[in-house]
């Protein structure tokens, strides 16, 4: 008997090789082509689904009809892929022994059977669109059957049809990775989503149809925000500022004089001061803080109790001192506010009841030289929907300012990576959330920014991180709704 139908969606009709082998398998019973092009000639067991890529809910309907009751491997974007049969009989075993799975998952050899690409395990709050499963996914046909017959078909006018069969499948049984490595793809066909995809205006609709889809995914498990958020106003008077800019650092003496001066430069009508968290500096910064301490008296400098603190633990630190003002403005080490109205500009959303506000910025190389893909102001945020957007995006932009009373209660996560966007999902589940579409901020991306050069297995944990962190948003979220 063979299992299994195989779906392999080719965007650049090259996918002639990987069906001959496949044709060749005893475990495979059909072979489906989806490509943009129909003109490419393949074999006469290969049937061919014309459309756009990534497939739209009317392609994955239509090879859904054809699949019959096999499981369903679906091969994606990778024409080129080796597959050996001994890794198929993998990939079913694995099935076998997973009989609650609705789909499987696994890792695969990258560049040459040497080298072994990982992939995260897939989690409740792994509903981002950008989740990557690597080249294959194997669906059980039955869990396909129920997720459509209990959650509605796919939408057939939208072309994120695969992401809400995701979405759909993960309901009735659980999304499993493989930790062995199945299959073989060339390094340079190893793609991944650009990280600045979903505010790519270029994107608009198709990212407007994953929204939909991701919120009515929340519906479904019972974690959608419904009730209008709440306007925050504080209730402590004994600040002894309104505003603080708060600026961790640890060695940046390249950049921390120019983010200090920036700070300095704001006008307001309000008093504010520069809260600077030196996070244990080797390189000189310490002096650059101390030179400036001297001369302002606006300028703050602190020094951690404790050692090894992340951003989010120097964050906390500045947040709880008693030079804090009754708002918190951010700005990077290596950053620069756009304008000396930035801060001010920031503040009057939270003056006005709104819990946190974001800005919008603008991406510059070290000399401050625009450097594509320009301004990044997160239009895809909505008033009406935003906080549930949210659990399904990367990100919520920066600058980010904040009413300290509520970071206080609700303090960041000690890490150097996704603390804000942490903080980001807990006050926008109750609290207003303001918004700046103006670029108000220079964010530079040179060779130390933190997030520069990651190494696939600390992109790995990074990714892994922020999912748990939207599964314990989802789970507070649900309960939220139950009381």
């Amino acid at each position: 008997m063979k299992p299994i139908s195989a779906i392999v969606l080719s965007p650049d009709n090259q996918a002639e090789a990987l069906c001959t082998r496949l044709a060749h398998s005893p475990l495979i019973s059909t072979i489906i082509v989806m490509q943009p092009n129909p003109g490419k000639n393949y074999s006469s067991g290969v049937r061919l689904i014309e459309g756009t890529y990534p497939p739209g809910g009317r392609e994955i309907n239509r090879a859904l009809e054809l699949v019959g009751h096999d499981t369903l491997l679906l091969i994606i974007t990778q024409p080129r892929l080796e597959l050996e049969e001994t890794e198929l009989q993998t990939l079913v075993n694995r099935a076998a022994e997973n009989p609650d799975a609705a789909m499987l998952y696994s890792n695969f050899f990258a560049g040459n059977r040497r080298h072994i690409r990982p992939l995260i395990p897939y989690q409740n709050g792994s509903i981002r669109d950008d989740f990557f499963f690597g080249p294959l996914q194997l669906y059980r046909h039955e869990k396909i059957i129920r997720a459509l017959h209990d959650h509605g078909p796919l939408n057939p006018d939208t072309c994120s049809g695969l992401y809400e069969l995701r979405l759909k499948v993960s309901c009735v049984g659980p999304i499993r990775h493989v930790a062995e490595p199945i299959g073989c793809v060339p390094a340079e066909e190893h793609r991944q989503q650009s990280h600045f995809a979903y505010v790519d205006p270029a994107n608009g609709e198709q990212q407007q149809e994953m929204e939909r889809i991701a919120t009515e995914h929340l519906k479904r498990i019972g974690a959608l925000c419904r009730m209008p958020p709440r306007s925050f106003s504080t209730r402590a008077n004994s600040y002894p500022v309104e505003t603080s800019i708060v600026i961790p650092v640890r060695d940046r003496c390249r950049t921390v004089a120019e983010a200090i001066q920036s700070a300095l430069d704001q006008q307001t009508t309000f008093s504010f001061n520069v809260l600077i968290v030196d996070n244990y500096s080797t390189d000189g910064t310490t002096d650059i803080i101390r030179r400036f301490a001297r001369e302002d008296s606006r300028v703050v400098h602190i020094i951690p109790p404790a050692t090894g603190l992340g951003i989010g633990g120097c964050w906390n630190t500045a947040v709880s001192s008693e030079q804090c003002g009754r708002f918190v403005c951010q700005l990077d080490s290596d950053d620069l506010y756009a304008s000396s109205s930035t801060l001010a500009r920031m503040t009057e959303p939270l003056q006005q009841g709104c819990g946190m506000v974001v800005g919008s910025y603008r991406l510059v190389n070290f000399s401050l030289k625009d450097i594509p893909p320009g301004i990044i102001d997160h239009r895809e945020w909505t008033p009406e929907n935003g906080r549930n957007n949210l659990l399904r995006v990367q990100g919520i932009g920066a600058p980010r300012a904040f009413a300290t009373e509520l970071l206080r209660a609700h303090p960041f996560p000690d890490v150097s990576y996704g603390e804000d966007y942490a903080v980001a999902l807990r006050i926008s589940r109750d609290y207003r959330v303001g918004r700046v579409y103006e670029p108000l901020y220079l964010c530079r991306r040179w060779e130390d920014n933190t997030d520069a050069r990651i190494p696939v297995e600390q992109a790995n944990r990074f990714a892994f991180f922020k999912d748990t962190l939207r599964t314990q948003e989802i789970k507070q979220r649900c309960k939220y709704n139950l009381t």
